[in-house]
């Protein structure tokens, strides 16, 4: 089966939250309290256990240029961020029950019948996404509304976004869709827009998210790693270096041991 995932377009993103109110609707998730976090209109803060997708109002020092809403001297860039189901998954590899596995839409999902909440998916991810939930301990982050695509529908969602900032689709077919919208905006004047996690040039880490954007700022600015790392594959370096070192105190040693006859 082909690969499905999302196409995140912030520049169409208006901050109505209809995607958080959808997701948190359908996957029956509690709510975050409706506490005041001092974060302009925004309740929920970041994604965690209990928000799968969250609508960020970032505020910054830089003039309206037309894609943002803003006044004065300041702008805001709106942007819903969601898991990003890397092609390579931190918490997937991390994992040592086998509850996160890769399903046949190429989406990376945790079965919570099997998660016993040792939290190890938690710190593998380099974007901060999966958590656990307070009440049981578990691990849970977005499943790419698995149920509703073995039902043959969209993610709810992508379903509820009244701009299409949030598109579903095929992979390979939402990523031309990107890059055709990316040329019309650098024709428009947006040349500081770009596609982040579009393919595994661009996050090598992660070779690939299944879950793209299309950004005006540094990937900081929006609360995204800009050189994501799945923790595994640092592995191969970290042992080579730790041979090494070994190998070092090793002639280190037997060099003190002859010195030490030899005097």
């Amino acid at each position: 089966m082909a690969a499905v995932g999302f196409f995140t377009d912030t520049t169409i993103c208006i901050g109505c939250k209809a995607c958080e109110v959808a997701c948190k609707e359908w996957n029956q998730l509690p709510d975050d309290g409706l506490r005041f976090t001092g974060m302009s209109y925004d309740n929920t803060a970041a994604l965690g256990a209990s928000t799968w997708r969250h609508v960020s109002f970032i505020e910054r020092p830089v003039p309206l240029t037309g894609q943002e809403t803003g006044l004065g001297d300041f702008s805001w860039l709106l942007q819903s961020d969601v898991c990003k189901h890397c092609h390579r998954a931190g918490c997937l590899e991390a994992c040592p029950t086998g509850a996160i596995i890769r399903t046949e839409f190429d989406s990376v999902y945790v079965q919570p019948d099997i998660c016993n909440g040792c939290g190890y998916c938690v710190v593998s991810c380099p974007f901060g996404v999966i958590d656990r939930r307070e009440d049981d301990g578990r691990a849970w982050k977005c499943t790419l509304c698995y149920d509703r695509l073995k039902g043959g529908m969209e993610p709810a969602c992508a379903k509820a976004c009244p701009t299409d900032s949030i598109q579903f689709g095929d992979l390979d077919e939402l990523k031309d869709r990107a890059r055709g919208r990316l040329e019309r905006l650098h024709r428009h004047g947006v040349t500081e827009a770009y596609l982040y996690g579009a393919d595994a040039a661009g996050q090598p880490g992660t070779e690939g998210l299944n879950a793209f954007f299309l950004l005006l700022d540094k990937p900081e600015v929006y609360n995204l790693p800009p050189d994501p790392v799945a923790p595994a594959m640092e592995a191969k370096p970290a042992w080579t270096s730790m041979a090494f070192a070994v190998l070092g105190m090793a002639a280190a040693a037997v060099g003190a041991v002859l010195m030490g006859r030899e005097s």
